[in-house]
């Protein structure tokens, strides 16, 4: 279930920095700073459970803002 969520997002963050370059950084920042809250509030666990936790977070973090990277340059590669 969280893995179609993030899969979600990524493709409408693709599509949208596709679409709206400049406007993507905004749902973009949002969903980072989403993932970054349970990201730090994951690692408060105790050691090796504490970055086992973070983990989930941290890969769907680099996911999304990956794929909003990606929409900005194909954009950019995109005859006028």
């Amino acid at each position: 279930m969280t893995l179609a969520i993030i899969i979600g997002v990524c493709v409408v963050l693709l599509v949208l920095a596709v679409l709206l370059p400049r406007l993507s950084r905004y749902p973009q920042r949002g969903v980072d700073r989403t993932l970054g809250v349970g990201q730090r509030a994951a690692s408060k666990g105790p050691g090796k459970l504490g970055r086992l936790m973070q983990k989930p977070f941290r890969l769907s973090r680099r996911a999304t803002n990956e794929s909003a990277r990606k929409g900005r340059e194909a954009r950019s590669k995109m005859p006028t």
